[in-house]
């Protein structure tokens, strides 16, 4: 009789001492800490970037927070919030480039979602927003992927308007984009998210 097999590890333990479950993520095992720094280490493009370090998610996510603000001055604030854990997620699961996400399939989006539900229950929003701010949340991640692949990911204005569209009843602020767009370190954009969050909450 062969010996049993243990029962497969479908955890992980943050910096925290939290231990999040995977398939069952509960919101009391949520650190915006663990985000913060996981976001800032998972880089966007798969690392394909101009500059000196990687553009992290973490930054991502604060470009996002930015252009949904700008799409909709007046914004509530908790859907600020929403926009600045689009991909929270992926501080457990890592940024997985679109056209590998169609490859994976539904498993991925469902394990992503449940982990999104549980973010956003511990930050005291609802496990989904409603659909309007989806919508313009996923507005603002198409305009920051349009930005990004220009300026850092070696994309020309017509590639990246062919897959994400061109930006559109938005302001473009020359200095915040510039200021959103450069790549830094892991620490400042840990540290950056935290000081975003903050203000946000």
């Amino acid at each position: 009789m062969s010996p049993r097999k243990p029962p497969f590890r479908a955890w992980q333990r943050m910096l925290s001492g939290r231990r999040l479950d995977l398939l069952d993520p509960s919101p009391l095992d949520v650190e915006i800490d663990d985000i913060a720094l996981g976001l800032s280490r998972v880089a966007r493009w798969n690392g394909q970037t101009r500059g000196d370090h990687a553009y992290s998610v973490a930054q991502h996510s604060l470009l996002v927070e930015w252009a949904a603000g700008t799409i909709e001055p007046g914004l509530e604030t908790r859907w600020r919030l929403a926009a600045l854990l689009h991909d929270a997620a992926e501080y457990v699961i890592g940024d997985m480039i679109s056209p590998f996400k169609a490859v994976v399939g539904g498993d991925y989006k469902a394990v992503e979602k449940r982990l999104a539900g549980a973010i956003h229950l511990h930050c005291q929003l609802p496990a989904e927003a409603p659909d309007e701010i989806v919508g313009l949340i996923k507005k603002a991640d198409r305009v920051a992927a349009y930005f990004e692949a220009t300026e850092l990911a070696g994309f020309s204005s017509e590639e990246a308007a062919k897959f994400f569209g061109r930006p559109r009843g938005f302001h473009r602020d020359e200095e915040a984009l510039s200021r959103l767009l450069a790549p830094i370190t892991a620490r400042q954009a840990e540290e950056s998210f935290l000081e975003r969050f903050k203000q946000l909450t």
